[in-house]
């Protein structure tokens, strides 16, 4: 035991020498060879204490920021590659790795339409290349819902462990992505570029952007992932679980198998009242109020102050369909982009106070359905965010005349059809 001790110290030891000359100015072709020579393989509990190490040592945390994708290159070809752990459908060590597939997905459908353009004449419109990008780019934004996880529900637990490296250097890489994919939303929101325009902003920032959320995605997959779930107690995970609908989940949601222990679910729902909620005009049991909202013969839908979806019923005949992989998404991306000026006029107006409310029908697959949009305030005035009501009018129009007698449109339990 002693000596595998020994080798991963001395290991940890080469790693830190190597990756300090690669941050004293060496090229990373000049360091890869030694680096072959002197380490055959290492994982990421090895490339974590050395980042740990290094920190501890004084390095700043911006410079090991800015270097972070040289150490993953230097060190690609020697870390093991580590099968995916193995946890309950739901878990939600399965809900980040689903989700980075379903990120990698996204990359791949922008890469086709930016290599779709390509075969434009320069002159003219982007077409439906530029059309498929705008719309794989709305979709990647839903990156920020992972990364708020990560940041939020995550990394606090590692940090109970020593483990500070992810907060500290991931996050700020995070921030890294954040700044590439606006400045790409910048780009492609030109509407008058001409596709020979369109093709140097894939080559730059289209790639620039692809090729850093493809990065953080290694990194996950190959050190932040395997290193939390061999570091996390259940309970710990169970915690994350509770956390995560806040935040919200990013292009796919949580599949059903994952049970967090009891315990931990009791003590995430208990409320100051119990499991009730007093309001000015009455108290209700959480069952209670879940169930009035998703009876009621409206959809509701409310978006936060800070315009991300935090809520919306589950009645059986909704008009438009949510999915829990919106909670946590800006409403902005949520519209296809024609529609993306009205969402932020109504937003806008409301945050500004110049209007409560904002009404649509229209006639959608020979149904009449009616969307209203409201400002919901505190008594103080303070802007808490836009509530959405739809209904399906088609019935109630139809309506004439009286009806004073009792009667069930459906046949009641047990009477048939």
């Amino acid at each position: 035991m002693s000596e595998l001790i020994d080798n991963s110290a001395h290991r940890i030891r080469t790693l830190k020498t190597i990756i300090k000359r690669l941050h004293a100015g060496e090229s990373p072709e000049a360091v890869k060879a030694q680096l072959r020579a002197l380490v055959r393989e290492t994982d990421y509990t090895e490339i974590v204490a050395m980042e740990q190490e290094l920190m501890a040592e004084g390095m700043p945390v911006e410079e090991i920021r800015g270097m972070r994708d040289l150490h993953s290159q230097v060190t690609r070809e020697i870390l093991v590659q580590l099968a995916p752990a193995s946890v309950a459908p739901g878990h939600p060590l399965d809900t980040f790795q689903r989700e980075n597939d379903a990120i990698g997905g996204v990359l791949g459908r922008m890469r086709a339409a930016m290599a779709a353009l390509e075969g434009l004449d320069d002159g003219g419109p982007g077409g439906k290349p530029l059309m498929e990008w705008r719309q794989a780019y709305n979709d990647l934004m839903d990156i920020e819902k992972h990364y708020q996880r990560k940041e939020n529900a995550l990394f606090p637990k590692l940090e109970a462990h020593g483990i500070t490296g992810p907060s500290k250097v991931m996050w700020a890489k995070h921030d890294d992505v954040r700044a590439l994919l606006k400045d790409l939303g910048a780009a492609l929101s030109v509407q008058e570029a001409t596709a020979g325009e369109f093709k140097l902003v894939a080559a730059t920032a289209g790639e620039t952007a692809a090729a850093a959320v493809e990065e953080m995605i290694y990194k996950e997959e190959n050190i932040l992932l395997p290193m939390s779930r061999n570091t996390l107690t259940e309970d710990e995970w169970a915690d994350i679980w509770l956390a995560s609908p806040r935040h919200g989940w990013c292009l796919v949601e949580p599949l059903d198998g994952y049970r967090p222990p009891e315990q931990v679910v009791k003590q995430g729902l208990k409320l100051k009242g119990g499991e009730e909620v007093e309001l000015p005009t009455g108290v209700l049991a959480l069952k209670q109020m879940a169930a009035m909202f998703n009876t009621l013969p409206v959809d509701i839908t409310f978006v936060d102050a800070g315009d991300r979806v935090a809520f919306f019923s589950e009645g059986p005949d909704r008009v438009f369909a949510r999915t829990r992989a919106i909670i946590g998404r800006k409403v902005q991306h949520c519209h296809p982009p024609k529609s993306v000026d009205t969402v932020e006029r109504i937003v806008g107006d409301f945050r500004a106070g110049r209007q409560d409310v904002a009404e649509f029908w229209i006639t959608l697959h020979g149904r009449f359905v009616h969307i209203r949009y409201f400002a919901m305030r505190s008594e103080e005035g303070e802007y808490l965010g836009t509530l959405e009501v739809t209904q399906d009018l088609t019935r109630l129009r139809a309506l004439e005349g009286e009806r004073r007698l009792l009667e069930y449109d459906t046949p009641g339990k047990g009477e048939g059809a």
